[in-house]
């Protein structure tokens, strides 16, 4: 019989049917049996040979990174300045196209619930595929560049400003929107002056969220050509200048760190 405490500090016991019982030795052998299996798959997919050699692959690739080529950083602000780019842009393009996705989709501002219906395919359709796909395909269609970056920055972005966006709106208290729709504000009045203020916080701490988010993202878009740091930190690896990957991670790590800091000020400053 299991026990809890009361308001009072007073042990409370609880009778456990059979039922009950039955039913959680079945989830407890389901979650090991489960795991088990997960396990056994990935061992038979796993040549251990290499496992077990990994700490002196690791340590042999470390000291050849050490030192780091310092004088290679100054090769490095041009592409590091389009990554700030790719994720600047990308984002404010994302954000344009979210913004009305994001008032289509929620429940109390759509027009229809057919168009609600659309708005949300956009939504789960942006968050589903990675920049990094989205980069490969674009890369495909346009060619490399930072153009192509810049997009696939944009098209992750929709889903993810869209969705908390127009959860935001859901959540937004009705009582000024009623009164103003009893003065016989037009809807767009309404919107104006009854949904915005209130969401507008909201929507520029998502907006500054995901810039930050972006940045990180847009360092990798170059390993599939679509511009950036990725284009240095790619062609470093396929000449083995792991001296010159060092400097790589550690310009994108600082970069990484200013712009979480940026980030959590302006939220900081808005919210």
């Amino acid at each position: 019989m299991p026990v809890s405490t009361s308001s009072q500090g007073q042990p409370v016991w609880r009778r456990r049917t059979t039922r009950a019982q039955w039913l959680q030795y079945l989830a407890w052998l389901a979650g090991v049996s489960l795991f088990l299996l997960c396990w056994k798959l990935i061992s038979d997919n796993t040549m251990w040979v290499f496992v077990d050699d990994a700490g002196r692959q690791g340590a042999d690739l470390i000291s050849r990174m050490t030192p780091p080529e310092w004088g290679y950083a100054n090769v490095l602000w041009k592409p590091m300045w389009d990554t700030l780019n790719i994720a600047t842009l990308g984002t404010a393009l994302g954000i344009v196209m979210a913004f009305p996705v994001a008032f289509l989709a929620a429940r109390n501002t759509t027009p229809h619930p057919l168009i609600r219906s659309a708005a949300l395919v956009v939504i789960v359709s942006s968050r589903s595929i990675n920049s990094l796909i989205w980069a490969m395909l674009l890369v495909t269609i346009l060619g490399p560049g930072v153009l192509a970056g810049i997009i696939a920055i944009a098209l992750r972005s929709i889903g993810f400003v869209g969705k908390l966006l127009y959860e935001s709106i859901e959540e937004i208290h009705p009582t000024p929107v009623e009164a103003i729709s009893a003065t016989g504000a037009s809807r767009m009045q309404v919107m104006n002056y009854g949904v915005l203020p209130q969401v507008m916080p909201a929507f520029a701490g998502i907006s500054v969220y995901r810039w930050d988010i972006n940045i990180r993202e847009s360092t990798v878009l170059g390993l599939v050509g679509a511009g950036g740091i990725g284009l240095q930190l790619n062609a470093s690896i396929n000449s083995l200048a792991w001296d010159q990957v060092s400097v790589i991670f550690v310009m994108i790590f600082a970069t990484v760190l200013v712009s979480e800091w940026i980030s959590a000020r302006v939220r900081h400053a808005i919210i």
